[in-house]
């Protein structure tokens, strides 16, 4: 796995822009619930065409680009996977929508989080996440700050939304995670994740001790933890998980893309990156326009009043159908990306 520092097109672009993105908006969390309901759900309209949904809409060219396998055969192996995994998925919420939502959150707590770990490593220089420890590390904070962090500082609107997605299948299964929004199980959850979040840091702080590299990758990384704890802590969750879905996961995913992509790598560090991202949704359009005619059946197979919370639920259980495959196909990527990087992972 090659690196770019933050420096870099690339660099600016996967880790600094995010990074400037949330912080102008940890302001919204005063006052975005006074304003409409739409702009508090805009973060997830805008995410269908900008980034959030194309992001893994390119994954039918990665044993293409990765494995040097035919086009033919790539689109076959991936298409398949999303066939299973998909349609198993989809059963799962119908049998119980509960299990399927928990399953959801885990799901997506592993892949947001080997998503930052990778990143850190290839755009954010981050040498001190160097054996398979660091990176779950990395992974287990870096996937529970939009995932678990919301359900601490902001329970009522996190409830909320989980609450509505089962619904969309049976009304009576909310009770089932209720548990999981007591006062003690979120002090519990929220002691536990705040003690390894500072322990993640000084596991992969040793590398710096030892003056196996610098203490810039740490630093960052530091800033970024601490940054998205107090977003997530502040800002309602609709309103921040859908940012961080469009500009911040999606966008750092978009870049590793781009660099296993030999025309858009080249334009990437000619600083031309207009043309890496027009490659990509060159590359996304035809299976960014398959997801949406996937969500015209959801809304079509469940029945709802139409309402924007309605919608929102639909695309998420469409997010999760698909985001199971994805998983599947980048931890594939992870596999082969990191065994191009002969990081040492005896740990």
């Amino acid at each position: 796995m090659d690196t770019w520092s933050r420096e870099t097109t690339v660099g600016r672009l996967t880790m600094t822009l995010p990074l400037v993105v949330i912080a102008l908006a940890i302001p919204f969390g005063v006052v975005i619930d006074d304003l409409p309901q739409a702009v508090r759900f805009a973060p997830f309209v805008v995410s269908v065409g900008l980034f959030g949904l194309p992001h893994g809409a390119v994954d039918h060219l990665m044993p293409l680009r990765l494995g040097n396998v035919p086009l033919k055969r790539s689109l076959a192996v991936v298409g398949v996977v999303y066939a299973i995994l998909g349609g198993l998925y989809l059963a799962v919420w119908a049998l119980s929508p509960a299990v399927a939502l928990l399953a959801f959150l885990g799901m997506t707590w592993f892949h947001w989080g080997q998503g930052d770990a990778f990143a850190l490593r290839a755009f954010g220089g981050g040498d001190h996440i160097r054996t398979r420890s660091d990176r779950w590390a990395s992974l287990v904070v870096r996937g529970g700050l939009p995932m678990l962090v919301p359900l601490l500082g902001q329970p009522e609107g996190y409830q909320r939304v989980v609450n509505g997605i089962i619904e969309l299948f049976d009304p009576a299964s909310t009770t089932a995670l209720s548990p999981l929004f007591r006062v003690d199980t979120r002090l519990a959850l929220g002691i536990g994740f705040g003690v390894f979040t500072l322990s993640s840091l000084l596991w992969t702080a040793r590398h710096v001790w030892k003056a196996d590299t610098s203490a810039g990758g740490l630093a960052w990384d530091a800033v970024e933890i601490g940054l998205l704890w107090l977003f997530f802590w502040l800002v309602p969750p609709v309103f921040a998980v859908g940012l961080y879905f469009a500009v911040w996961h999606s966008v750092r995913h978009i870049g590793r893309l781009a660099i296993v992509d030999p025309a858009a790598r080249q334009a990437l560090d000619s600083g031309e990156w207009p043309t890496a991202l027009g490659r990509f949704y060159r590359d996304a359009a035809p299976l960014t326009v398959a997801s949406l005619a996937l969500f015209a059946g959801l809304y079509v197979w469940v029945p709802t009043d139409g309402s924007l919370n309605a919608l929102l639920a639909i695309y998420l259980v469409g997010i999760a159908v698909l985001t199971l495959p994805h998983v599947a196909v980048v931890t594939w990527m992870d596999q082969v990306q990191y065994e191009k990087s002969r990081i040492t992972d005896r740990q």
